[in-house]
């Protein structure tokens, strides 16, 4: 069975690492976001809170980040050093952001771990996802997180087997250093190995082993990534 371990590398920026267990299987992390967040108690911030900029609810946020002139966040959530947040970002409770990760302009993230150094840097929906250490989605990337039946998303393997995830919103989980194309779609319950790639413009379904590339003629074709 797949484990969070073979995906990610939880870094030392973040506080929460007995929270989530190596050994568990990646989707597992999802609902251990909330649990990870409920002893956060609101920190005043230091820096200086633009008028157009709301801050809502328990939520912590390292001295060094600098807000933009709009956007809000709703706690609770955790943002750590080095973040970026620009223009129109909206972080919408239990949110996690490592250290130097870019929350970009217009992009929404909800119940979401993000590891260090992830990349997400304009008009994209994170939601119910684990993107790893130097993720990075490219401009309008969706992590759809709800079936059009609304039922359970079941997660498939690289190998072909579906598990249950005993989840109904189930985004992506992305390895370590995995990229994703502009005006992609990926599919409830998709999986991304660590540098992994998949291309512009796709709607990819399932899981991408490491160190390969998803390419637009056949949702799961694969070879391996260059580079």
């Amino acid at each position: 069975m797949l484990k969070a371990s073979d995906l990610f590398t939880f870094p030392e920026s973040l506080p929460f690492g007995a929270t989530f267990p190596a050994d568990s299987a990646p989707w597992e992390w999802v609902p251990l976001i909330k649990k990870a967040l409920a002893g956060i108690e609101f920190v005043s911030y230091d820096g200086e809170v633009p008028p157009g900029f709301e801050i809502e609810g328990s939520v912590y946020i390292h001295p060094s980040v600098r807000l933009p002139a709009f956007g809000a966040i709703q706690g609770p959530a955790y943002i750590a050093e080095g973040c970026e947040l620009r223009p129109g970002v909206y972080i919408r409770g239990n949110v996690i952001a490592g250290a130097g990760c870019v929350l970009g302009n217009s992009c929404e993230f909800k119940n979401c771990l993000l590891l260090d150094g992830v990349q997400v840097p304009h008009f994209s929906y994170v939601g119910d996802s684990v993107l790893g250490n130097k993720a990075h989605l490219g401009a309008g990337v969706i992590c759809s997180n709800l079936r059009l039946d609304q039922t359970e998303v079941p997660v498939q393997l690289a190998d072909g087997e579906r598990v249950s995830s005993g989840m109904r919103k189930l985004g992506a989980l992305l390895g370590d250093e995995a990229e994703v194309g502009c005006n992609s779609v990926l599919n409830p319950g998709s999986i991304l190995g660590k540098r992994a790639l998949v291309m512009p413009s796709m709607a990819f379904r399932g899981s991408l082993p490491a160190s390969t590339t998803a390419y637009t003629r056949e949702p799961i074709s694969t070879a391996p990534r260059i580079g």
